[in-house]
């Protein structure tokens, strides 16, 4: 059945709040030179250096054509390298390096003042909520 109301569009609703949210947090971290997605790639090898490339795909939710689109530009200015795992291994290890830590810590100051931003305007139980529940969404519904 068709229908046009979006009040009920549950995929509309989180698609667009995510749009709204991401315009925020690439108006903040742009000031360091990444994207919200290359942070959080940064962020993550930071908390678990060495990960394949299918640990990061996965620990991303991002496939691994869209995981290698946003490493590039990182691989390019020296802030991850990947080198292969080991003689006839073939996988690489994706490693933040000296000058990649340094960035995070640069756009980390734009990511705190970009969630500062949010939690102001959201407020800041509604946002401790909200993202307790997205995290909670993502973690449980799709494995049942």
């Amino acid at each position: 059945m068709h229908t046009d109301d979006l009040q009920n569009d549950d995929c509309f609703a989180l698609r667009q709040a995510a749009r709204h949210i991401s315009k925020l947090y690439e108006r903040h971290l742009s000031e360091a030179g990444v994207t919200p997605t290359q942070f959080s790639i940064l962020r993550r090898l930071s908390r678990c250096p060495g990960l394949t490339m299918a640990e990061l795909s996965k620990a991303m939710v991002m496939d691994r054509t869209t995981l290698v689109r946003a490493l590039k530009p990182l691989l390019r200015r020296g802030y991850v390298v990947a080198p292969i795992d080991g003689p006839g291994n073939g996988r690489l290890r994706v490693v933040l390096t000296r000058s990649g830590s340094a960035k995070l810590d640069e756009a980390a100051v734009h990511w705190a003042a970009a969630q500062a931003h949010f939690e102001r305007s959201f407020g800041r139980q509604s946002a401790a909520h909200l993202r307790n529940e997205l995290f909670r969404m993502t973690t449980n519904m799709f494995e049942r």
